[in-house]
């Protein structure tokens, strides 16, 4: 029974050395925990569904020029067609970390609560996204792929509560 044929075709899968990181790359991004309040007065949440099927909140790179609040609202324009929007303070930074080929990239996201307005129901999202929706609050917190956004929604909504948002 001849196995060495067998073996060499897989070998490649198991001989894959990934490039050793070669540079340290530091990515400013902010983006917002989107909020309205539904016809019951219920606060519902805004999350978008990566390719991935991970659900997150609107956020992306800062441009040269812009503050990360500016930022924060100029994605959730772009993302998830909200432009009516008003950024209501910041509630903190998260980091991730991951590996892109040779480089370590550093990603800081700046985080502000949003207040949608307007037509809310109005949400389009953009082609690279899997989906986009309102959920209620504690739904939005089962499905929040990330837990540092996770405590960050908890720190939005008491906010929200304490000043009657």
């Amino acid at each position: 029974m001849p196995t060495a044929p067998n073996f060499d075709r897989f070998r490649k899968y198991f001989n894959r050395k990934k490039p050793s990181i070669q540079e340290i790359v530091r990515e400013p991004t902010a983006g917002g925990i989107v909020f309205r309040r539904n016809e019951k007065q219920e606060v519902e949440i805004l999350l978008i569904q990566d390719a991935k099927d991970r659900w997150t909140i609107p956020k992306g790179h800062i441009e040269d020029g812009e503050s990360a609040q500016q930022t924060a609202l100029r994605e959730i324009g772009e993302e998830a067609g909200l432009h009516d929007t008003e950024a209501l303070g910041w509630l903190g930074k998260i980091h991730f970390r991951y590996r892109r080929i040779d480089k370590l990239v550093l990603m800081t996201t700046q985080i502000y609560l949003v207040r949608a307005k307007g037509d809310t129901n109005a949400i389009q999202k953009e082609e690279w996204m899997n989906g986009i929706k309102w959920f209620a609050f504690h739904d939005a917190l089962d499905v929040i792929e990330y837990e540092d956004i996770g405590k960050l929604m908890l720190l939005a909504m008491k906010r929200i509560r304490q000043e009657n948002l």
